[in-house]
Protein backbone atom coordinates (compact mmCIF):
# COMPACT_ATOMS: atom_id res chain seq x y z
CA UNK A 1 0.00 0.00 0.00
CA UNK A 2 1.38 3.45 -0.96
CA UNK A 3 2.47 5.89 1.93
CA UNK A 4 -0.28 8.84 1.73
CA UNK A 5 2.21 11.94 1.25
CA UNK A 6 2.32 14.72 3.87
CA UNK A 7 1.20 17.71 2.92
CA UNK A 8 3.61 20.92 3.39
CA UNK A 9 1.50 23.46 4.63
CA UNK A 10 3.03 27.36 5.63
CA UNK A 11 1.07 29.39 8.04
CA UNK A 12 1.67 33.23 7.81
CA UNK A 13 0.55 35.41 10.45
CA UNK A 14 1.75 39.45 11.86
CA UNK A 15 2.71 40.06 14.99
CA UNK A 16 0.71 43.15 14.68
CA UNK A 17 -1.26 42.17 18.40
CA UNK A 18 -1.15 38.29 19.55
CA UNK A 19 -4.39 37.23 17.76
CA UNK A 20 -2.98 36.43 14.98
CA UNK A 21 -0.04 34.71 15.99
CA UNK A 22 -2.27 32.75 18.45
CA UNK A 23 -4.76 31.63 15.20
CA UNK A 24 -1.44 30.15 13.06
CA UNK A 25 -0.15 28.32 16.40
CA UNK A 26 -3.55 26.97 17.11
CA UNK A 27 -3.56 25.51 13.58
CA UNK A 28 -0.18 24.44 13.30
CA UNK A 29 -0.34 22.93 16.83
CA UNK A 30 -3.08 20.72 14.96
CA UNK A 31 -1.27 20.02 12.43
CA UNK A 32 1.48 18.20 14.40
CA UNK A 33 -1.36 15.75 15.83
CA UNK A 34 -1.80 14.57 11.95
CA UNK A 35 -0.23 12.43 10.55
CA UNK A 36 -0.28 13.45 6.81
CA UNK A 37 0.39 17.76 7.39
CA UNK A 38 3.46 19.15 8.14
CA UNK A 39 2.91 23.02 9.35
CA UNK A 40 5.61 25.63 9.48
CA UNK A 41 4.74 29.01 11.10
CA UNK A 42 6.05 32.08 9.77
CA UNK A 43 6.16 36.13 11.19
CA UNK A 44 5.75 38.06 8.04
CA UNK A 45 7.47 40.74 10.41
CA UNK A 46 10.90 38.11 10.49
CA UNK A 47 11.27 38.78 7.05
CA UNK A 48 10.93 42.90 7.04
CA UNK A 49 13.29 45.58 7.56
CA UNK A 50 13.45 46.44 10.75
CA UNK A 51 12.11 50.16 10.12
CA UNK A 52 8.95 48.28 8.03
CA UNK A 53 8.65 46.94 11.43
CA UNK A 54 8.54 49.41 13.40
CA UNK A 55 6.59 51.34 11.74
CA UNK A 56 3.91 48.71 11.01
CA UNK A 57 3.75 46.97 14.29
CA UNK A 58 4.88 49.03 17.10
CA UNK A 59 3.21 52.10 15.85
CA UNK A 60 -0.22 50.04 15.28
CA UNK A 61 0.07 49.21 19.17
CA UNK A 62 1.10 52.54 20.30
CA UNK A 63 -2.17 53.99 17.97
CA UNK A 64 -4.61 51.59 19.52
CA UNK A 65 -3.43 52.16 23.20
CA UNK A 66 -2.36 56.54 22.89
CA UNK A 67 -5.14 57.50 19.92
CA UNK A 68 -7.65 55.00 19.69
CA UNK A 69 -9.71 56.99 18.18
CA UNK A 70 -7.47 58.05 15.09
CA UNK A 71 -7.53 54.37 14.58
CA UNK A 72 -10.79 53.82 14.97
CA UNK A 73 -11.35 56.30 12.28
CA UNK A 74 -8.62 54.89 9.90
CA UNK A 75 -10.22 51.43 10.38
CA UNK A 76 -13.26 52.71 8.78
CA UNK A 77 -11.59 54.97 6.51
CA UNK A 78 -9.36 51.95 5.06
CA UNK A 79 -12.40 49.83 5.08
CA UNK A 80 -14.07 52.34 2.29
CA UNK A 81 -11.00 53.49 0.12
CA UNK A 82 -11.54 52.62 -3.08
CA UNK A 83 -8.92 50.00 -4.15
CA UNK A 84 -7.06 51.22 -7.18
CA UNK A 85 -6.92 54.60 -5.11
CA UNK A 86 -3.35 56.11 -5.65
CA UNK A 87 -3.25 56.64 -1.64
CA UNK A 88 -3.35 52.34 -1.49
CA UNK A 89 -1.27 51.57 -4.93
CA UNK A 90 1.53 53.07 -2.78
CA UNK A 91 0.75 51.45 0.59
CA UNK A 92 0.97 47.97 -1.86
CA UNK A 93 3.93 48.85 -3.38
CA UNK A 94 5.75 49.76 -0.16
CA UNK A 95 4.76 46.64 1.20
CA UNK A 96 5.72 44.52 -1.73
CA UNK A 97 9.34 46.25 -1.61
CA UNK A 98 9.67 45.33 2.24
CA UNK A 99 9.06 41.54 1.75
CA UNK A 100 11.23 40.12 -1.07
CA UNK A 101 12.79 37.65 1.71
CA UNK A 102 9.64 36.44 2.72
CA UNK A 103 8.66 35.56 -0.94
CA UNK A 104 12.21 33.72 -0.93
CA UNK A 105 11.62 32.41 2.15
CA UNK A 106 7.79 30.92 0.79
CA UNK A 107 9.88 29.50 -2.18
CA UNK A 108 12.59 27.62 -0.28
CA UNK A 109 9.91 25.96 1.47
CA UNK A 110 8.04 24.66 -1.19
CA UNK A 111 4.43 24.49 0.48
CA UNK A 112 1.52 22.32 -0.96
CA UNK A 113 -0.92 24.84 0.71
CA UNK A 114 -0.57 28.32 2.66
CA UNK A 115 -3.23 29.72 5.22
CA UNK A 116 -2.78 33.57 6.06
CA UNK A 117 -3.94 34.45 9.42
CA UNK A 118 -3.32 38.11 8.94
CA UNK A 119 -4.36 40.25 5.42
CA UNK A 120 -0.63 41.59 4.59
CA UNK A 121 0.61 38.03 3.42
CA UNK A 122 -2.93 37.42 1.71
CA UNK A 123 -2.80 40.31 0.00
CA UNK A 124 0.77 40.01 -1.46
CA UNK A 125 0.08 36.28 -2.27
CA UNK A 126 -2.92 37.34 -4.17
CA UNK A 127 -0.70 39.62 -6.43
CA UNK A 128 2.00 36.45 -6.56
CA UNK A 129 -0.95 33.95 -7.52
CA UNK A 130 -2.24 36.65 -10.23
CA UNK A 131 1.11 36.72 -11.82
CA UNK A 132 1.80 32.93 -11.98
CA UNK A 133 5.10 33.74 -9.28
CA UNK A 134 3.06 31.54 -6.97
CA UNK A 135 1.21 28.14 -7.70
CA UNK A 136 0.28 26.49 -4.50
CA UNK A 137 -3.32 27.74 -2.99
CA UNK A 138 -3.66 30.03 -0.24
CA UNK A 139 -6.31 30.44 2.47
CA UNK A 140 -7.32 33.33 4.80
CA UNK A 141 -8.44 33.19 8.22
CA UNK A 142 -9.89 36.06 9.38
CA UNK A 143 -9.49 36.25 13.06
CA UNK A 144 -12.09 38.22 13.98
CA UNK A 145 -16.19 38.56 14.25
CA UNK A 146 -16.40 41.25 11.88
CA UNK A 147 -14.60 41.46 7.80
CA UNK A 148 -12.80 44.56 6.98
CA UNK A 149 -12.70 44.83 3.34
CA UNK A 150 -8.45 44.49 3.57
CA UNK A 151 -8.83 40.92 3.86
CA UNK A 152 -10.53 40.14 0.93
CA UNK A 153 -8.66 39.49 -2.20
CA UNK A 154 -8.94 37.73 -5.41
CA UNK A 155 -7.50 34.20 -6.35
CA UNK A 156 -7.48 32.91 -2.78
CA UNK A 157 -8.79 29.44 -2.61
CA UNK A 158 -11.39 29.70 0.74
CA UNK A 159 -11.86 32.06 3.14
CA UNK A 160 -12.34 31.02 7.15
CA UNK A 161 -15.32 32.85 8.76
CA UNK A 162 -15.85 33.23 12.43
CA UNK A 163 -19.58 33.60 12.45
CA UNK A 164 -22.33 33.40 9.22
CA UNK A 165 -23.00 36.79 9.49
CA UNK A 166 -18.70 37.61 8.61
CA UNK A 167 -19.88 35.03 5.80
CA UNK A 168 -22.53 36.94 4.68
CA UNK A 169 -20.35 40.02 4.65
CA UNK A 170 -17.74 38.27 2.40
CA UNK A 171 -20.33 37.02 0.18
CA UNK A 172 -21.25 40.52 -0.11
CA UNK A 173 -17.77 41.17 -0.87
CA UNK A 174 -17.90 39.26 -4.00
CA UNK A 175 -16.50 36.09 -2.19
CA UNK A 176 -18.19 32.78 -4.18
CA UNK A 177 -19.98 31.03 -1.56
CA UNK A 178 -18.55 28.03 -1.98
CA UNK A 179 -15.03 29.18 -0.98
CA UNK A 180 -16.69 30.46 2.07
CA UNK A 181 -16.00 28.35 5.40
CA UNK A 182 -18.03 28.92 8.73
CA UNK A 183 -15.32 27.20 11.46
CA UNK A 184 -14.87 29.67 14.00
CA UNK A 185 -11.87 31.35 14.81
CA UNK A 186 -8.66 28.68 15.33
CA UNK A 187 -7.84 27.98 19.39
CA UNK A 188 -5.28 25.75 20.78
CA UNK A 189 -5.92 21.82 21.13
CA UNK A 190 -5.78 22.47 24.99
CA UNK A 191 -9.74 23.69 24.43
CA UNK A 192 -11.35 21.03 22.64
CA UNK A 193 -12.20 19.09 26.16
CA UNK A 194 -12.37 21.50 29.11
CA UNK A 195 -10.23 21.06 32.25
CA UNK A 196 -11.51 19.37 35.56
CA UNK A 197 -12.58 22.48 37.18
CA UNK A 198 -11.79 20.66 40.68
CA UNK A 199 -8.23 19.58 39.81
CA UNK A 200 -6.97 22.74 38.41
CA UNK A 201 -8.22 24.58 41.62
CA UNK A 202 -6.46 22.65 43.65
CA UNK A 203 -3.54 22.84 41.65
CA UNK A 204 -3.53 26.90 42.17
CA UNK A 205 -4.78 26.40 45.38
CA UNK A 206 -7.93 27.52 44.84
CA UNK A 207 -11.54 26.59 46.12
CA UNK A 208 -13.66 25.06 43.10
CA UNK A 209 -17.09 25.67 45.39
CA UNK A 210 -16.39 29.33 45.16
CA UNK A 211 -17.51 31.70 42.26
CA UNK A 212 -14.38 32.87 40.73
CA UNK A 213 -13.96 35.88 38.77
CA UNK A 214 -10.79 36.08 36.06
CA UNK A 215 -9.64 39.39 34.86
CA UNK A 216 -7.22 39.42 32.24
CA UNK A 217 -4.59 41.68 31.64
CA UNK A 218 -5.21 45.28 29.03
CA UNK A 219 -7.00 46.86 31.83
CA UNK A 220 -6.70 50.35 29.88
CA UNK A 221 -9.33 52.62 29.92
CA UNK A 222 -10.29 50.96 33.57
CA UNK A 223 -6.95 51.74 35.43
CA UNK A 224 -3.92 49.53 36.74
CA UNK A 225 -4.85 45.86 37.34
CA UNK A 226 -3.86 45.89 41.07
CA UNK A 227 -6.93 49.18 41.16
CA UNK A 228 -9.54 47.23 39.81
CA UNK A 229 -8.56 44.55 41.70
CA UNK A 230 -8.56 46.25 45.00
CA UNK A 231 -11.84 47.57 43.84
CA UNK A 232 -13.61 44.38 43.31
CA UNK A 233 -12.18 42.49 46.00
CA UNK A 234 -14.02 45.08 48.01
CA UNK A 235 -17.11 43.74 46.89
CA UNK A 236 -19.47 42.13 48.99
CA UNK A 237 -19.90 38.36 48.55
CA UNK A 238 -18.33 35.26 48.55
CA UNK A 239 -15.74 34.72 45.59
CA UNK A 240 -12.51 34.72 44.11
CA UNK A 241 -10.29 36.23 41.63
CA UNK A 242 -7.65 35.50 39.45
CA UNK A 243 -5.34 38.40 37.66
CA UNK A 244 -3.28 37.67 34.61
CA UNK A 245 -0.45 40.27 34.42
CA UNK A 246 1.12 38.98 31.83
CA UNK A 247 4.88 40.23 30.80
CA UNK A 248 3.90 42.95 33.56
CA UNK A 249 6.65 42.71 36.30
CA UNK A 250 5.20 46.04 38.19
CA UNK A 251 1.29 45.23 37.89
CA UNK A 252 2.64 41.43 39.25
CA UNK A 253 4.52 43.29 42.12
CA UNK A 254 1.18 45.23 43.33
CA UNK A 255 -0.83 42.38 42.56
CA UNK A 256 1.09 40.20 45.07
CA UNK A 257 1.53 42.71 47.99
CA UNK A 258 -2.58 43.20 47.20
CA UNK A 259 -2.96 39.02 48.04
CA UNK A 260 -1.20 39.96 51.29
CA UNK A 261 -4.15 41.48 52.27
CA UNK A 262 -6.41 39.80 50.84
CA UNK A 263 -5.34 35.99 51.76
CA UNK A 264 -7.04 32.76 50.03
CA UNK A 265 -9.01 35.72 47.90
CA UNK A 266 -6.55 36.68 44.77
CA UNK A 267 -4.16 34.74 42.49
CA UNK A 268 -1.65 37.00 41.08
CA UNK A 269 -0.14 35.17 37.75
CA UNK A 270 2.09 36.40 35.57
CA UNK A 271 2.97 35.43 32.36
CA UNK A 272 1.69 31.86 31.66
CA UNK A 273 1.04 29.08 29.43
CA UNK A 274 -1.70 27.60 31.24
CA UNK A 275 -4.55 30.30 30.58
CA UNK A 276 -7.38 26.73 29.74
CA UNK A 277 -6.68 25.63 33.42
CA UNK A 278 -7.16 28.93 34.71
CA UNK A 279 -10.37 29.83 32.61
CA UNK A 280 -12.01 26.26 33.63
CA UNK A 281 -11.60 27.35 37.30
CA UNK A 282 -13.51 30.70 36.07
CA UNK A 283 -17.14 31.53 36.43
CA UNK A 284 -16.89 35.04 34.73
CA UNK A 285 -14.12 36.62 33.03
CA UNK A 286 -13.04 40.11 32.63
CA UNK A 287 -11.31 40.81 29.42
CA UNK A 288 -10.73 42.92 26.08
CA UNK A 289 -12.78 41.19 23.87
CA UNK A 290 -9.76 40.23 20.94
CA UNK A 291 -11.40 37.31 18.57
CA UNK A 292 -8.99 35.04 20.26
CA UNK A 293 -9.29 35.42 23.58
CA UNK A 294 -13.19 35.65 23.24
CA UNK A 295 -13.13 32.95 21.16
CA UNK A 296 -11.64 30.31 23.85
CA UNK A 297 -13.90 31.78 26.41
CA UNK A 298 -16.82 30.87 24.31
CA UNK A 299 -14.93 27.32 23.80
CA UNK A 300 -15.36 26.87 27.95
CA UNK A 301 -18.43 28.42 28.51
CA UNK A 302 -17.60 31.52 30.25
CA UNK A 303 -19.25 34.23 30.35
CA UNK A 304 -17.61 37.40 30.32
CA UNK A 305 -17.23 41.55 30.63
CA UNK A 306 -15.49 43.16 28.05
CA UNK A 307 -14.35 46.47 28.84
CA UNK A 308 -12.42 49.31 26.95
CA UNK A 309 -12.69 47.46 23.01
CA UNK A 310 -10.39 48.79 20.74
CA UNK A 311 -12.77 50.88 18.00
CA UNK A 312 -12.69 48.97 15.05
CA UNK A 313 -12.71 45.27 15.15
CA UNK A 314 -12.94 44.94 18.96
CA UNK A 315 -15.75 47.15 18.82
CA UNK A 316 -16.96 45.10 16.05
CA UNK A 317 -16.55 42.19 18.35
CA UNK A 318 -18.10 43.61 21.81
CA UNK A 319 -21.03 44.21 19.60
CA UNK A 320 -21.16 40.71 18.67
CA UNK A 321 -21.08 39.42 21.99
CA UNK A 322 -23.35 41.76 23.72
CA UNK A 323 -25.60 40.55 20.66
CA UNK A 324 -25.27 36.71 21.58
CA UNK A 325 -26.41 37.38 25.60
CA UNK A 326 -22.65 35.98 26.05
CA UNK A 327 -20.89 39.70 27.65
CA UNK A 328 -22.03 42.28 28.94
CA UNK A 329 -19.74 45.59 28.58
CA UNK A 330 -18.11 47.90 30.88
CA UNK A 331 -16.57 51.37 29.80
CA UNK A 332 -15.32 52.13 33.10
CA UNK A 333 -14.54 51.21 36.46
CA UNK A 334 -17.99 51.92 38.22
CA UNK A 335 -19.91 50.13 35.46
CA UNK A 336 -17.53 47.43 35.72
CA UNK A 337 -18.57 47.12 39.52
CA UNK A 338 -22.05 47.12 38.79
CA UNK A 339 -21.72 44.44 36.06
CA UNK A 340 -20.06 42.42 38.88
CA UNK A 341 -22.59 43.14 41.35
CA UNK A 342 -25.43 42.33 38.94
CA UNK A 343 -23.74 39.21 38.08
CA UNK A 344 -23.38 37.81 41.57
CA UNK A 345 -26.07 39.19 42.66
CA UNK A 346 -28.00 37.20 40.00
CA UNK A 347 -26.40 33.72 39.26
CA UNK A 348 -29.18 32.72 37.45
CA UNK A 349 -27.72 35.25 34.74
CA UNK A 350 -24.51 34.10 35.04
CA UNK A 351 -25.48 30.31 34.27
CA UNK A 352 -27.76 31.63 31.10
CA UNK A 353 -24.96 33.16 29.89
CA UNK A 354 -22.86 30.33 30.17
CA UNK A 355 -25.33 28.06 28.34
CA UNK A 356 -25.38 30.85 25.10
CA UNK A 357 -21.43 30.94 25.58
CA UNK A 358 -21.03 26.77 25.53
CA UNK A 359 -23.46 26.72 22.39
CA UNK A 360 -21.75 29.30 20.47
CA UNK A 361 -17.91 28.22 21.34
CA UNK A 362 -16.14 26.23 18.60
CA UNK A 363 -13.30 24.39 20.14
CA UNK A 364 -11.99 22.43 16.88
CA UNK A 365 -12.04 25.44 14.90
CA UNK A 366 -8.83 24.90 13.69
CA UNK A 367 -8.91 20.96 13.14
CA UNK A 368 -11.90 22.17 11.09
CA UNK A 369 -9.96 24.94 8.94
CA UNK A 370 -6.80 21.95 8.51
CA UNK A 371 -9.43 19.33 7.17
CA UNK A 372 -10.57 21.39 4.81
CA UNK A 373 -6.96 22.63 3.72
CA UNK A 374 -5.83 18.60 3.14
CA UNK A 375 -9.21 18.12 1.77
CA UNK A 376 -8.88 17.56 -2.10
CA UNK A 377 -9.11 20.88 -3.63
CA UNK A 378 -9.94 22.12 -7.10
CA UNK A 379 -8.45 25.43 -8.42
CA UNK A 380 -10.57 28.34 -8.17
CA UNK A 381 -11.23 30.14 -10.76
CA UNK A 382 -10.71 34.43 -10.30
CA UNK A 383 -12.70 35.99 -7.98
Amino acid sequence: MTEKKQKRILLLSVSAGAGHLRAAQAIEAYAGLEQHAIASHLDVMDFVPPAFRKLYTDFYIKLVNKAPALWGYLYHASHDAPRDSSMQRLRRAVERLNTRALMAQIAAFQPDAIICTHFLPAELLSRALRQHQLSCPVWVQVTDFDLHRMWVHEQMQGYFAATDEVAFRMRHEGIPADRIHVTGIPIMPAFAQAPDRARCAQAFGLDPRRTTILLMGGGAGLGSLDTIAARLLALDGDFQLIVLAGKNAAALAALQALAGRYPGRLLAQGFTSEVERLMACADLVITKPGGLTTSECLALGLPMIVNSPIPGQEERNADYLLEQGVALKAFDAVTLEYRVRLLLDHPEQLQAMRAKALALGRPRAASDVLAQVLAPSVTPEPA
